[in-house]
């Protein structure tokens, strides 16, 4: 396998919640996007949340006929959601458990416990060529929910993983594995292994290194990142540690 091979998604969420600060409409997030493809990101994640917090309807709508880089869109199961999924027609749908409460996403999809549901949600989602991503936890139970209902990919929840690492907690380690497993056998079900949520510049490095993870959508710590050196510099030093350790 080619440890070579790997894309950079660019969530560009919080782009939308500096200009919904302050109700103007700068800073852009197609001009984000922008900037991700000149910079040599492979792909634009924006989750689409039911308050509309930070993305909202006609960033999306833009994003898909402005922007060239694939689209992943993160959403809730909801009707509305698939009509818009429907509608829009973005590369990809990457489907997210999702609280009012909450920050940011807590945990993966409980893709077990609801997969008629599930089922029935990316159906025809599927048939108009979209590909289906679900975002869980690394565990074999959800991996093989996720292969029964007929999903492309999974994304491998890595929030836990970057909190303990943060927290120089050793038991980060354990984790790692666990996400190496996991990846290793979703891969061996020939689905795609993307992962995500909470990876930095200094955590990336133990994540990328998985041979069988294809994609890494990051986002927070790129956007905060451009606040010293600039999206583009973001995005380059990001970039070059996944490069690294890769090699």
């Amino acid at each position: 396998m080619d440890l070579d091979e790997i894309r950079l998604g660019v969530n560009i969420d919080h782009v939308a919640t500096i200009r919904n600060a302050r109700g103007t409409n700068y800073p852009d997030p197609l001009r984000a996007a922008q900037i991700v493809k000149e910079a040599g990101g492979d792909g634009i994640t924006a989750h689409l949340r039911e308050d509309r917090r930070h993305i909202v309807d006609q960033d999306i709508i833009n994003l898909k006929k402005q922007n060239t880089l694939p689209l992943n869109l993160e959403m809730a199961v909801t009707d509305e959601m698939q009509k818009i999924a429907l509608d829009i027609l973005p590369n990809a749908i990457c489907l997210v458990p999702e609280k009012r409460e909450e920050r940011t996403t807590e945990g993966g999809l409980d893709v077990s416990n609801s997969t008629s549901k599930l089922r029935s949600f990316i159906e025809p989602i599927k048939q108009k060529n979209i590909r289906v991503s679900l975002f869980i936890e690394p565990c074999e139970k959800q991996i093989n929910a996720a292969k029964r209902i007929g999903a492309d990919i999974i994304e491998l929840h890595t929030g836990q993983f970057c909190e303990l690492f943060e927290k120089k907690d050793e038991s980060h380690i354990e984790v790692s594995k666990d996400l190496e497993k996991a990846a290793k056998y979703a891969h061996s079900l020939n689905l795609e292994v993307h992962a995500g949520h909470g990876l930095t510049v200094d955590s990336v490095g133990h994540i990328s290194k998985i041979p069988e993870i294809k994609e890494l959508n990051i986002g927070h710590a790129i956007i905060s990142d451009s606040i010293f050196l600039g999206l583009r510099g973001a995005i380059d030093l990001m970039k070059q540690k996944i490069k690294e350790s890769r090699l």
